[in-house]
């Protein structure tokens, strides 16, 4: 039996540290967590090459006395709680006492605090765990802490760290999210020396939201409020229309501290059923006050875990805030309203403001208006007759049986306007071949090529079904076409045949895309690969990306929603491969720009629709894997009828 040995002080701090220190954006969330319970209302957060060279944590709150310096860097020493009781109400963010000994058992610790009652403060130096000095210094109330060389001793752990831009987009995501969680408190973020958010502070939650993610992404969210049992919910929640293809911008905080719950996320989606469209999610930042006691936060050392000891009282609340908030807050603005604002009367009689008011409207108004002048309609205007020649009779082929129709051709004076109608319609109202134009170009969103591999005898187009399925007759067989997901297979092949080649279109007006910074990050990773797939997007800074150029076939409308979607995926799939990824972006692309069920199609695209899909053998799913066609013989739907 291998003998059993006590490991080394320094040694078991490094395995602590391993579970409380991932990375720079740990030491800043755990730094941050306790300078917010100091009761910091001001807090300064500064990093260099991604917070692995630098970090530096400043605060204005109580301090740490002198006497108390050196048992804040002893592991589980905390003054959070003394008695085991206290698990059962924490209401601060801080408890386990590992924070700062796990920091400095992995990195070059510098701090420089003092409190109200010294009268000169305290400067203390450690690194991996051992003490190098402690001495007096000048500074004002509260902390600063620096964390220099992260992991220097641990270059195993070194080497699994990201880009530098990567690791300060996550500790940039971890300071807004704190920032959200306290609006009450200013926080500044520095980031290689420039400054890149402050919040003001001022207790407001919506302000804080539109200082992190900016004016679009407030603009779509409405207030949610519910107390019931014991718990309350507030906060914010999207609009419907505002809603986003990933939950990367759902924010749940239970007592101001920022966790990851299932449960929330799962009520917020049964809210907005039936208010959104499937495969869209809504945002929110929400904060649930509760009992300490009815929540577990010590499940693990990151302490974005916990366990409620009733999940549907939590997911009760969730839900009904934000029922409450789409009933009250997503209505349109009335009509009445708005003519309210618009012609309501100024405070002040208009001779003090210096404006003329214009005269009121006399009560023959609507007889001073001269009248438009008429014209009259084609008949009215020439009165003139017909001329008949004899009927001719035209074969006209109507369902494959040939009819004999007689038709009266006439001939009009050249002074009688003919009726106006589209070639368009004249198509959609003639089942003849015949009388088909050789050339009509329409450009639509189902336009295809035209086809040269087809037997034209063997086909015949029945019609449309539900605005979604395309019918019609080929070789013997009934074939059943589902024009969205064909019409999303055709644009995928074309996009990864013109790989490289394509031209892409100029946007008029550029789109910003606001992301969260995980997404941000992922992004920028990846944007060369984004540029190859037909788009022009450039890093807008603050977590914006801006696109100036999309494919051709991409509706501009789609754009914003095309870069969440792939911005979300990065973030779920970072393990893909550079073609897994560009198939993915052609995915999407494809997806956003088929026509979609529901849509309007003429008889003449779901004709050349339909050819041209028939004609392309190798394409029988969509990019998703669903078929594109179904087909049934006509035994097969004669033996449903009863007739074999």
């Amino acid at each position: 039996m291998p003998k059993i040995n006590v490991l080394p002080k320094h040694l078991a701090e490094l395995i602590a540290a391993g579970e409380v220190v991932e990375r720079p954006a740990s030491v800043v969330k755990e730094l941050l967590e306790n300078s917010i319970d100091a009761g910091a209302d001001n807090i300064t957060v500064e990093i260099k090459n991604g917070g692995i060279s630098y970090i530096r944590i400043t605060d204005n709150g109580c301090g740490i006395g002198r006497d108390d310096i050196r048992n804040a860097f002893v592991s589980h020493a905390t003054s959070k709680i003394s008695t085991a009781d206290d698990l059962n109400g924490i209401f601060t963010l801080g408890f386990r006492g590992e924070a700062l000994a796990s920091v400095s058992a992995v990195a070059r610790v510098e701090v420089m605090t003092k409190t109200e009652d010294d009268v000169i403060g305290t400067r203390y130096v450690i690194e991996s765990g051992d003490e190098i000095l402690l001495d007096d210094a000048g500074c004002p109330q509260g902390s600063t802490i620096i964390v220099r060389d992260l992991f220097y001793k641990t270059p195993a752990r070194m080497k699994f760290l990201k880009k530098d831009v990567t690791e300060a987009n996550a500790v940039a995501g971890v300071v807004d999210r704190i920032a959200l969680s306290h609006p009450e408190i200013s926080f500044r973020f520095i980031r290689e020396g420039k400054q890149t958010l402050i919040t003001s502070g001022n207790g407001d939650l919506l302000t804080c939201i539109r200082e992190i993610f900016g004016k679009e992404f407030s603009s779509g969210l409405i207030p949610a409020e519910n107390s019931n049992q014991g718990i309350k919910v507030s906060g914010y929640v999207s609009k419907p229309v505002a809603s986003r293809p990933n939950r990367n911008m759902q924010f749940f905080f239970i007592n101001n501290r920022l966790i990851k719950t299932g449960t929330g996320s799962a009520a917020l989606s049964e809210a907005y059923k039936n208010s959104i469209m499937v495969g869209k999610f809504p945002s929110c930042v929400l904060n649930i006050e509760i009992d300490p006691s009815l929540v577990d936060v010590n499940v693990h050392p990151a302490k974005t875990e916990v366990r409620f000891s009733d999940e549907r009282m939590i997911f009760n609340a969730i839900y009904y805030a934000c029922k409450n908030a789409l009933s009250s807050g997503d209505t349109p603005k009335q009509i009445k309203e708005v003519a309210k604002d618009y012609y309501s009367a100024p405070e002040k009689p208009p001779e003090q403001l210096k404006i003329t008011p214009k005269p009121a409207p006399s009560a023959d108004f609507w007889q001073h208006i001269p009248k438009k002048e008429e014209k009259p309609k084609a008949s009215q205007e020439v009165k003139k007759e017909y001329v008949f020649s004899e009927p001719k009779v035209i074969p006209v082929q109507i369902d494959n049986n040939e009819e004999k129709i007689n038709a009266a051709v006439f001939k009009a004076p050249v002074e009688v306007p003919q009726p106006e109608e589209k070639i368009e319609d004249m198509l959609l109202n003639s089942p003849s071949k015949a009388v088909q134009p050789e050339v009509v170009e329409e450009k639509t969103e189902t336009a295809v090529q035209s086809v040269s591999d087809f037997e034209e005898e063997e086909f015949h187009l029945i019609g449309e079904a539900f605005k979604t399925y395309i019918m019609c007759e080929y070789k013997g067989k009934l074939v059943i076409i589902d024009k969205h997901a064909a019409h999303e297979r055709i644009i995928y092949e074309k996009l990864k045949k013109d790989n490289g080649e394509r031209t892409p279109q100029l946007l008029l007006l550029p789109v910003t895309v606001t992301l969260s910074k995980e997404e941000y990050s992922a992004v920028l990773e990846n944007l060369e690969l984004i540029n190859n797939a037909g788009f022009d997007a450039e890093d807008f800074g603050n977590g914006c990306i801006i696109v100036r150029e999309c494919p051709m076939e991409l509706s501009t409308d789609d754009v914003a929603d095309v870069m969440c979607e792939i911005a979300g995926r990065f973030v779920e799939k970072k393990q893909d491969v550079m073609f897994e990824k560009l198939d993915w972006i052609f995915h999407s692309v494809a997806c956003r720009s088929a026509i979609k069920a529901g849509n309007f199609t003429s008889r003449l695209e779901m004709e050349r629709f339909a050819k041209q899909l028939l004609s392309m053998s190798d394409i029988r799913y969509c990019p998703h894997g669903r078929p594109v066609l179904i087909e049934m013989t006509q035994r097969e739907l004669e033996k449903n009828f009863g007739r074999i």
